[in-house]
């Protein structure tokens, strides 16, 4: 066999071979592109998934409470019940209120009636006083108004020592005693009134001499006692 022979003879097998290959790579390249192609169908697959899921999800979120609308009208609503109660509590309270001031203006207006008939009572008490004592005075005035009308020479001294008696017995009926301290008495400084200190055979610091008497009336010193004071003797 000459070459040209063995190059003829080999010539297809090698054409085969060729053709097998491009067979083979095409069939890769299809494998290839059917993989690609797979793939991204399993993508757009599991995203049409994840978009039913989250459709789903929406479609799941609960309608049947309240909206956040609603929730603000009911809470409006529950302000404006508790404004109410309290609008209605503060009239009360102001009504309470006036009624207390009524009741206190009606309390000082019979109290200062009560001070008023109080101090109209005291002044008809003191002036009905007044006048008894003046009805019992008056006939020792007038005894005393006798006892001047007597002839000159005439001894009045009985006479007036008995207007005396009944004047004294008219202070003692009201409640009046005469403050006559005795001699050598100790000196009352709320009863007495010292107006000079003498030599006195009294002892030293005690009543010399009544120089005018006073009065009190149950505990209350009306007029005070002239006396006269011992120093003691030479």
């Amino acid at each position: 066999m000459s070459d040209e022979d063995a190059v003829e003879v080999e010539t297809p097998e090698s054409d085969d071979a060729a053709e097998a290959d491009t067979t083979e790579s095409s069939d890769a390249a299809e494998a290839g592109a059917a993989d690609t192609n797979d793939a991204t169908a399993a993508d757009d697959t599991a995203a049409g998934d994840d978009t039913a899921t989250m459709g789903d999800a929406d479609d799941t979120t609960p309608t049947d409470g309240p909206s956040l609308a609603d929730r603000v009208a009911d809470h409006d609503a529950e302000l404006a019940d508790e404004v109410a109660e309290l609008e209605a509590e503060l009239d009360e309270r102001r009504q309470e209120v006036d009624e207390l001031t009524s009741k206190l203006a009606r309390v000082r207006a019979d109290f200062s009636n009560y001070k008023e008939r109080a101090k109209r009572k005291r002044d008809e008490i003191r002036e009905r006083a007044s006048e008894a004592l003046v009805e019992r005075i008056a006939p020792v005035r007038n005894d005393l108004l006798r006892a001047l009308d007597q002839e000159d020479g005439s001894d009045i001294r009985p006479g007036v020592e008995s207007t005396l008696e009944k004047f004294d017995d008219v202070l003692a009926d009201e409640g009046v005693d005469p403050i006559a301290p005795d001699p050598g008495s100790e000196v009352d400084p709320a009863r007495h009134q010292v107006m000079l200190r003498v030599e006195s055979d009294q002892p030293e610091g005690t009543v010399h001499e009544v120089y005018e008497p006073g009065y009190e009336m149950g505990d209350r010193v009306i007029t005070e006692a002239q006396v006269t004071v011992s120093a003691g003797g030479e």
